[in-house]
């Protein structure tokens, strides 16, 4: 097999198989950074997918977030038929109903829970969550109503990814 950095000879030869091979092997991250072209216009369409990001089949958009967990570092996201969660570290809020998406943003009310770990203190209070949706990844700011200590708390902005385990540290998700 040809070395990672060689260049490809030319268009339908063994070295684009073998190059091909080599990205499966090395991860799509190490080729995304290099931005290198491919002279098989097949080759640079697989690639430019790989590197977009979209590493989920997304479900065809109605409008709303898409169902399932979305993960990113300190936050998770479950969207479900019935509801939106959402933790941002140690913290969760809730959201009924689905979530509307109207040119890539939405903004909606819920509640949140600041002190949610290691025991739940407190009652939740009200929340908006905004956010921007883009393919696969959702980027999400809670802006909380502290009703108990009178101030407002904002979390985020976080960004989670359709399809990704979130990565809370010590703080475990809620399987809603």
């Amino acid at each position: 097999m040809p070395d990672a950095d060689a260049p490809v000879q030319g268009p339908g030869d063994l070295a684009d198989i073998a190059r091909v091979e080599q990205v499966i092997k090395t991860g799509w991250s190490r080729m995304c950074a290099r931005r290198r072209r491919f002279r098989v216009p097949a080759v640079g369409v697989v690639l430019l997918v790989g590197c977009s990001g979209v590493g989920v089949n997304l479900p065809p958009f109605n409008g709303e977030l898409a169902v399932g967990t979305w993960g990113g570092d300190g936050a998770g996201m479950i969207v479900s038929d019935t509801s939106m969660h959402l933790h941002v570290g140690c913290t969760y809020g809730d959201v009924s109903g689905r979530v509307a998406v109207a040119s890539g943003a939405f903004d909606v009310s819920g509640s949140y829970m600041l002190r949610a770990y290691p025991i739940t203190v407190g009652p939740t209070v009200p929340a908006r969550f905004t956010g921007t949706v883009t393919g696969n990844v959702v980027t999400i700011t809670a802006t909380v109503d502290d009703t108990v200590q009178h101030q407002t708390v904002v979390k985020g902005p976080v960004i989670v990814r359709l399809g990704q385990a979130p990565q809370l540290g010590p703080c475990p998700i809620c399987r809603r």
